[in-house]
């Protein structure tokens, strides 16, 4: 799997392919999967994590049958823009993920994906314990929905380009 600068993510999906969005957790894995325009994230339950042989291959068997043919990981920088231990801790996630599957990865920031998730959770009213089963894949289409929105700027810069 190569990992790829968000830019370039379109360019190595497959025709017909979706792309899932990832929060990687401790405990649990948020996903959430885009339509076939990549317009719209959509969340998906969630990975309760195990161990990384069994979650990789829980996570490769989403990717399969959801026909994904990327991945968004979001990135948990730190407010600064630094990274810390949990970037360390993404980034080896990736490493071991990578000889086990050849679809691209992107890394997306995630700072204040989880806010934003609650916020929107707490504005539709949701309960405190449906909110707490929901807010990893909530964040995860939040992650994702950020990235598609830039693939989309990004294919009408070039399909400008291509006007001129």
């Amino acid at each position: 799997m190569p990992v790829v600068d968000i830019t370039e993510l379109a360019a190595h999906l497959p025709p017909g392919s979706l792309v899932a969005g990832l929060d990687l957790g401790t405990k649990t894995i948020g996903l959430a999967v885009s339509d076939l325009g990549l317009r719209f994230a959509t969340p998906r339950p969630v990975i309760r994590r195990v161990k990384f042989g069994v979650d990789a291959q829980v996570l490769k068997g989403f990717l399969d049958r959801e026909r994904c043919g990327a991945i968004v990981l979001g990135l948990p920088l730190n407010m600064d823009g630094s990274e810390g231990p949990r970037v360390q801790s993404t980034r080896a996630f990736v490493r071991n993920y990578l000889p086990l599957d050849d679809r691209p990865l992107s890394f997306w920031d995630e700072r204040l994906s989880t806010v934003a998730a609650e916020r929107g959770m707490l504005e539709m009213d949701v309960s405190r314990r449906k909110r707490a089963e929901r807010i990893d894949s909530a964040a995860a289409a939040f992650i994702l929905q950020g990235a598609l929105d830039r693939l989309s700027s990004v294919r009408s810069r070039l399909a400008a380009t291509r006007e001129t």
